[in-house]
């Protein structure tokens, strides 16, 4: 087996060239008669059938939009001390609108905006740049909204929207050459190149300078070879040094599967029949599988219209699926798929073979509604559940089983991603206070089991420690950074970063927490000039990293 992998490995690793020239995003949008006729129609459909007195609370309180980027602010105040280990950027992107929603928002439709923190000897800077992606450079030359956003995306009202934009990229008033999509979700490194992505589009280029800026170079379509939508969430081989990704679609192929090359080579792609055209946020992969999530939040726009509801929608009446892939197939005509009772993932931990099983750490949501970031919520937590999971998948007898790690409600896993794709004994996640904010920072231990009889994330059986961020105080997802790159010394030795906002103050910072020692007193925390809204995914780019992308 190792030997027929190895093979197909230098199979895909020989491909063409190094690929990746990086597009300059130049789009051509258009005013003029057909633009304000359009516009008119919309203000009409919006008087008509949209609820102006609706809150939007996901543009209110930290939520709200970072009215300004901030250039590099240098000799941040520094409690405590940074490691040696953390020269690099420290990066976090989110949604962080531009201009401000004709209709409905979403807490998924704002642009991205990249938050870092330059770390250098100790010292510290910190800067917020957006991704110059074609859809804000074009909002920004109607000086207003014009991009349909999810949280429109209800009822008739939704459809009408939907025709609206289509009206707009047919008269060429919106210029679609492109893409649309925000770069507001997650940053990964690859083959030279720290990548702004979100899953309706394709990657963006960032470069970060020497004192730490962000500058957006464009967008990498990988030679005209990606034609398709690129998942948030690839995965790189940490040993290998390949990139495996996805994108999703509303028409078939509903999944594509792709390889990419250490030298930025994209392989033809391979696509994955499922039955629907589902949402799949994520997926895994192991020393020699890909694993994908066929998961019933499906794209029904016929219900969307009929019942008043968001455009994808969970179909509680049908199981979750998990698909098991050769990681070098050609096709999909080695998978198997393996079934679960009916749930939802954001997003998996990590994942690994055991003998004749794959394992897949993963965070199990009962029962979604994406209407929950959407308008009005409620600050609580109330009939959500989220749970940390160990899947397993047999690829002998073709059974699946699963076991509960944890209480509700932890999101944001991570690991030490020295050992992504391969087994693991310690993972950090968020414990979440509501659906979109952060109270606590949690460490499994997979070699324990979980302690019976808990209701709640506390220390205990498999929980190794929990960073409890004090009231009103609020952080994001946790980012591993090993005090020693590599497998050789112990898992988790290093520290976990993060960004926080107090609520009390409205102060932000970066805290850094000891990973092995948990202990509540952060090893650093470095104050910010300015509030850094609620975001999504961060990314730690090490200093060899900052001098390999300054070439481009």
């Amino acid at each position: 087996m190792a030997e027929v992998v190895e093979k197909k490995q230098e199979e895909y690793n020989g491909g063409a060239g190094a690929g990746g020239r990086i597009e300059v995003v130049n789009p051509k949008p258009k005013g003029g008669l057909a633009s304000r006729v359009i516009d008119l129609m919309e203000k009409l459909i919006v008087k008509l059938m949209y609820d102006s007195s609706l809150p939007h609370h996901y543009l209110s309180g930290n939520f709200a939009p970072a009215p300004r980027e901030t250039p590099p602010t240098n000799n941040l105040p520094v409690i405590g001390y940074l490691p040696e280990c953390l020269n690099g950027e420290f990066v976090r992107v989110g949604p962080n609108p531009k201009f401000a929603p004709v209709a409905g928002y979403h807490w998924f439709d704002g642009d991205g905006m990249v938050h870092g923190l330059r770390i250098k000897d100790g010292k510290a800077a910190y800067v917020s740049r957006y991704v110059r992606t074609s859809r804000i450079k074009q909002e920004e030359y109607f000086e207003g909204a014009k991009f349909m956003k999810i949280g429109d995306l209800k009822g008739l009202f939704g459809l009408l929207t939907i025709y609206i934009q289509m009206l707009r990229i047919k008269l060429k008033v919106l210029d679609d050459t492109y893409g649309h999509g925000t770069a507001n979700t997650n940053l990964i490194y690859h083959h030279g190149k720290l990548l702004a992505l979100s899953e309706a589009d394709k990657p963006y280029v960032l470069k970060v300078l020497e004192d730490g800026d962000l500058q957006t170079l464009g967008l990498l379509d990988y030679d005209k070879r990606l034609k398709h939508s690129f998942t948030a969430h690839p995965k790189v081989d940490p040993i290998t040094g390949e990139m495996f990704t996805f994108g999703y679609s509303q028409t078939p192929p509903y999944i594509t599967y792709r390889v990419i090359s250490i030298d930025g080579f994209m392989h033809d792609p391979v696509p994955i029949t499922v039955s629907d055209p589902i949402m799949m946020h994520d997926f895994a992969i192991t020393e020699n599988y890909a694993i994908f999530l066929d998961l019933p939040l499906i794209f029904r726009p016929k219900e969307m219209v009929k019942e008043n509801k968001l455009a994808f929608t969970f179909d509680e009446t049908k199981k979750a699926r998990f698909g098991v892939l050769p990681r070098y197939a050609k096709n999909e005509a080695q998978i198997r798929w393996f079934e679960l009772p009916n749930c939802f993932i954001f997003h998996n931990a990590n994942a690994w073979e055991e003998g004749e099983e794959i394992v897949l750490i993963t965070c199990r949501i009962n029962k979604p509604d994406l209407d929950m970031v959407n308008g009005a919520v409620k600050e609580k937590l109330e009939n959500f559940s989220n749970e940390l999971y160990e899947m397993r998948f047999d690829m002998k007898t073709g059974q699946a089983s699963q076991k509960k790690l944890s209480e509700s409600a932890v999101d944001f896993p991570r690991v030490n991603e020295c050992y992504t794709g391969r087994k693991q004994r310690y993972v950090y996640g968020t414990i979440l206070d509501s659906i979109a904010k952060v109270k606590g920072i949690v460490k499994f231990d997979l070699h324990a089991e979980p302690e019976a009889g808990k209701t709640k994330i506390e220390v205990g059986g498999n929980v190794k420690g929990v960073v409890d961020l004090g009231p009103g105080r609020f952080g994001s997802e946790a980012v591993f950074v090993p005090r020693e790159p590599g497998t050789n010394s112990e898992e988790d030795d290093g520290y976990l970063i993060h960004f926080l906002h107090d609520e009390c103050t409205g102060k932000s910072s970066v805290n850094v927490i000891d990973a092995k020692t948990m202990s509540a007193d952060p090893v650093a925390v470095v104050e910010l000039p300015t509030r850094v809204p609620y975001g999504f995914h961060a990314f730690f780019v090490t200093e060899e990293q900052l001098q390999e992308q300054a070439k481009l």
